[in-house]
């Protein structure tokens, strides 16, 4: 394998291809034209090839110049932007929340961008987590879960959603009769989102069916997952209002039941707790308190 050429000869070699010029190379690089051709002539030495016809006036690619340039230049393009991208002084703050997918992806997401124009000084980094209970170190500044109960934190913000409604693919709504009574829905493929099992005895008990729920069709681990599932056009779930809303306005599900089954169990806004003077994050907690959620 032959050894890689000095990255300054490769340096003096893309810009005197770029400008087609020796003289705007030098000047760029802050060398003299001497300094560059110097460089070049280093570099068609190791190659073995020669890789610009001197001109006159000025210089030009050799086709092997030529097809050498491309990947040279795409290279110094590829290491700038690994560059900036990985240790550019950070100019903006940055607040990084944690959440389920479904909260994420169904309610957060969208949100964001209006939060992005309101306050373009603060980055937002959104991760996701199936299982959260504990905001360990320093990677999550905010943290959405999902359940009751005895937080280890000290700052807990409650953010509730809408109700549960019976949601599927409008193709699969002729399976339902005008009432959502025992005949409708004992005999509907249910799409069981896991962890939320008994708001189907939930519903029979709302609706006044003396009976037990019918086994599941499917079972997915997210309302995202669960509603997924229904967009193939087989299947109803019970989801809350909050995550299958644009599914719902923009009609790729329907609700064919006027039901509101309020949750059982709700979401919180978790602050870690060594965060309280940490006013972009504060930002990002008032305005998300505001939100319809």
């Amino acid at each position: 394998m032959r050894r890689l050429p000095h990255v300054n000869w490769l340096r003096s070699f893309e810009a005197a291809a770029r400008h087609s010029s020796f003289s705007a190379a030098a000047e760029e690089l802050h060398l003299t034209p001497a300094a560059v051709s110097q460089q070049i002539r280093q570099l068609e030495h190791h190659l073995g090839i020669q890789l610009f016809k001197r001109l006159p006036k000025g210089v030009q690619l050799t086709d092997i110049g030529l097809a050498y340039a491309i990947p040279v230049r795409k290279s110094f393009v590829e290491m700038q932007a690994a560059t900036d991208g990985l240790f550019r002084v950070q100019s903006k703050s940055v607040v990084r929340v944690r959440c389920s997918i479904s909260f994420a992806a169904l309610i957060l997401a969208p949100l964001l961008r209006d939060f992005a124009l309101e306050f373009p000084e603060i980055d937002v980094e959104l991760s996701t987590a199936v299982w959260s209970d504990r905001i360990d170190g320093a990677g999550v500044d905010l943290d959405i879960r999902y359940g009751e109960g005895e937080w280890p934190e000290q700052t807990v913000h409650p953010l509730p959603v809408e109700g549960a409604t019976l949601v599927c693919h409008p193709d699969y709504a002729a399976h339902f009769g005008p009432e959502p009574d025992q005949e409708t829905l004992g005999g509907a493929d249910i799409v069981q989102v896991v962890g939320s099992e008994t708001d189907w005895d939930r519903l029979f008990h709302h609706c006044g069916i003396d009976a037990p729920r019918p086994p599941h069709w499917m079972k997915a681990d997210s309302s995202l997952i669960a509603m997924q599932i229904l967009s193939a056009g087989h299947g109803c779930a019970l989801i809350s209002r909050s995550f299958a809303r644009r599914a719902l306005d923009e009609g790729r599900l329907v609700a064919p039941f006027d039901l509101d089954l309020p949750m059982q169990t709700n979401f919180v806004l978790v602050e870690r707790d060594d965060l309280r003077r940490h006013q972009d994050v504060r930002k990002l907690i008032d305005w998300l308190l505001v939100q319809r959620i």
